[in-house]
């Protein structure tokens, strides 16, 4: 039994439906599709899958997809909750399953129709049957109600602590369009988008102007994980899993933690950071490539942070002048336009990506592709992981 996770599982097979604003289908139809795609990518039959993990907020019963796939019997399955949080949470979960043996090979999904069916960015609506609604009803009055107001108080201190303008804000939505404008999958493909087009945009919740906030999209996304022994027989060049980690920190609340001593770092995010770094054996020196969590353009700036590729108060100075560019800089970022200008699928379609750039298909690949971090949600209780390549 593996006492550590650092390179026990691995990457194998990924899928992916069409991104839209309206699928016109179910989001078990998206499902389906997402699933029986990374399961051909993997070179598998549907029968050899023993093991599913998603999201608490899937609506999609793994009973459901794995009889309209063929997928049989299962030894194991899963949920993660807190949204965003869970989209690296639902591979420390296929990793942990495999590396243990509960099961063989693990399907990850993710599938919403999150333009035409419900939509996030309504926030607190309709019936609410959690316990969070304890806490929300101290910012309710104030307006607090949508994720974007709630992570434009965060980003209204931090810009205040760090002397954070909306131009270094703007260098991040400028990069993943860039990105985007050549990725034939992202919804702004050939869209490219100027700092004028940024700086004219309608407010959302301020400092957060419209381009600073992720899309909503209809689609679905999935991957397969298993032993990188299995790997080694499989169709592709396995993406493999050097270190993942969870946490969530200390008085944590889901995305509303504003009486944390400061509300301008992100602690759930230094201890994932620190336990990740630790298990894979390596540090923010040594990536080549990062999918970072962009539901909100000043939460890559927090991660950068986070993670260590810099000071606290330091991300805008970081990403300045192209550093997070395929096109030769310092750590090119979210080269399949990231949730900001590809889709928003909670993340998942980062995973995606990831693999892709360890496979070097990118559309936006690097010349150095030796180890990525991709990483899930800020201000609720997350996640992050290494990608390597399989020896």
């Amino acid at each position: 039994m593996p006492t550590s996770l650092r390179n026990e599982a691995a990457i194998v097979g990924i899928g992916q439906t069409a991104y839209t604003k309206n699928s016109g289908v179910s989001e078990l139809a998206l499902a389906v599709e997402a699933v029986s795609k990374a399961i051909d990518d993997a070179g598998l039959d549907p029968e050899q899958i023993d093991g599913y993990t998603s999201f608490t907020l899937d609506t999609n019963d793994e009973v459901d997809i794995a009889r309209a796939v063929g997928t049989g019997e299962a030894t194991f399955y899963s949920r993660i909750g807190y949204g965003g949080g869970a989209a690296i949470g639902v591979m420390h979960q296929a990793v942990m399953a495999v590396a243990t043996g509960q099961a063989k090979y693990v399907v990850v999904y993710r599938a919403l129709n999150g333009r035409s069916g419900q939509r996030y960015s309504a926030g607190i609506s309709g019936d609410i049957v959690t316990a969070d609604l304890i806490h929300w009803s101290w910012y309710m009055p104030w307006g607090l109600m949508t994720p974007a107001s709630w992570v434009a108080m965060f980003t209204q201190r931090y810009m205040h602590e760090t002397g954070c303008k909306a131009e270094d804000l703007a260098e991040v939505a400028l990069t993943t369009r860039d990105h985007a404008v050549n990725n034939p999958d992202a919804f702004f493909y050939q869209r490219p988008l100027t700092l004028e087009d940024y700086m004219e945009a309608r407010w959302i919740a301020e400092p957060l102007r419209l381009y600073d906030c992720c899309q909503e999209t209809d689609g679905g996304v999935a991957c397969i994980v298993t032993t990188p022994e299995r790997a080694r027989d499989l169709k592709h060049p396995a993406a493999v899993v050097r270190g993942v980690a969870q946490a969530f920190g200390a008085d944590q609340e889901q995305m509303t933690s504003f009486y944390n001593r400061d509300i301008a770092r992100l602690p759930e995010m230094e201890l994932v950071a620190r336990n990740m770094w630790a298990t894979a054996g390596l540090g923010p020196e040594d990536i080549d490539a990062a999918v970072i969590y962009d539901a909100f353009t000043s939460i890559v700036l927090f991660q950068l942070e986070a993670f260590g590729f810099c000071g606290f108060g330091e991300g805008k100075d970081f990403v300045k002048d192209g550093a997070l560019s395929a096109k030769g800089g310092r750590l090119p970022a979210n080269t399949h336009g990231g949730q900001l200008s590809e889709a928003y699928l909670h993340g998942v379609n980062g995973i995606a990506e990831g693999v892709r750039l360890i496979r070097g298909t990118s559309t936006n690949q690097p010349e150095k592709n030796d180890h990525v971090l991709v990483t899930a949600g800020v201000g609720v209780p997350t996640a992050g992981m290494v990608l390597g390549k399989l020896d």
